[in-house]
């Protein structure tokens, strides 16, 4: 499947490229958002995009695409994207400070969801957060992600097991929910 470019009232979803490494780097090299992030260590170096960008592709399986969140008018924002899970696809997302408390992580998640159930035939999307990101919990909780209990999990940026509060979203209640 070849990346599709997904757009909103406020964002463009589009492929990650070479560009976005700089912004990228930036905002997560605060500890502000990559300590809340299990896959990112901190600091974070421009070397750290490269590479992570480098691993990118066009051609991409539906659990394995990634999507840079562009906020129209003010450029590179965020990211949102899906990878395999043990249990099956695990949906994640970050959105550089600047921009928190805006809607746009909301705007993206509802976006990447729609396009995912429509183009997938995973009849379940896993997530979680961090115990303290209550903001991220609450987009999830909006958008119909119930909690299925609690893990620990390796978060790299803060080098040690933080408490993982586990949450999945059915194409069922995502269906209910968007009608």
């Amino acid at each position: 499947m070849i990346m599709p470019i997904i757009e909103t009232e406020r964002l463009i979803l589009r492929a990650p490229r070479a560009q976005d490494a700089e912004p990228i780097a930036h905002y997560l090299n605060d500890f502000d958002v990559a300590g809340n992030l299990a896959r990112v260590p901190h600091p974070y170096y421009l070397s750290d995009a490269e590479a992570w960008i480098r691993t990118r592709h066009a051609d991409v399986e539906v659990d394995d695409a990634n999507f840079s969140i562009d906020l129209k008018g003010a450029g590179y924002a965020g990211h949102i994207g899906f990878h395999p899970g043990l249990d099956g696809p695990v949906i994640g997302y970050w959105l550089g400070k600047p921009f928190w408390g805006r809607g746009i992580m909301t705007e993206a998640v509802i976006a990447a969801l729609d396009w995912f159930f429509a183009t997938s035939r995973a009849p379940i999307v896993y997530s979680g957060v961090f115990h303290f990101n209550r903001a991220s919990l609450a987009i999830q909780e909006k958008l119909g992600f119930t909690q299925t209990g609690r893990s620990q999990l390796l978060c790299l940026a803060r080098e040690a097991e933080v408490e993982h509060i586990d949450t999945q979203l059915t194409l069922g209640v995502w269906k209910a929910r968007r009608t």
